[in-house]
C-alpha cells in the first residue's frame, strides 16, 4: 500500500510542477510591471478560471492528501522511536 501511494505522489509531484510551469504570470505583461491595471495584473480583472487553474487546485489537493496519508502509514508502520535504543543520561545536580 505504502509503495503504490509513493508512485501516486511522485507522479502527482510531477504533474504538479508541469502545471505550474505551463501557467502564465498574473503579471507578465510590461503593464503590470509598472502598476499598469490590465487584464492580467495582480488586482485587474479576472476572468473565469480556466483549465489549468483547475488542474493546479486539483493536483494540490492530491499532493496534500497522499502526503498526509503516507504520514499516517509510516506513522503506523513503524512501531520504534527515534531514541528507542538509547539510554537516557544521567544528570548530575549542578554544582555551585
Amino acid at each position: 500500500m505504502i509503495y503504490l501511494l509513493v508512485v501516486l505522489h511522485i507522479i502527482v509531484c510531477f504533474f504538479l510542477i508541469g502545471v505550474v510551469l505551463l501557467q502564465q504570470g498574473k503579471s507578465a505583461d510590461l503593464a503590470g510591471a509598472f502598476g499598469g491595471q490590465g487584464s492580467q495584473t495582480a488586482f485587474g480583472p479576472r476572468g473565469a478560471a480556466n483549465l489549468l487553474t483547475r488542474l493546479t487546485t486539483w493536483s494540490a489537493i492530491l499532493f496534500m492528501l497522499t502526503s498526509i496519508g503516507l504520514t499516517v502509514l509510516m506513522a503506523r508502520s513503524s512501531s520504534s522511536s527515534v531514541f528507542s535504543g538509547e539510554k537516557a543520561p544521567i544528570s548530575a545536580p549542578a554544582k555551585k
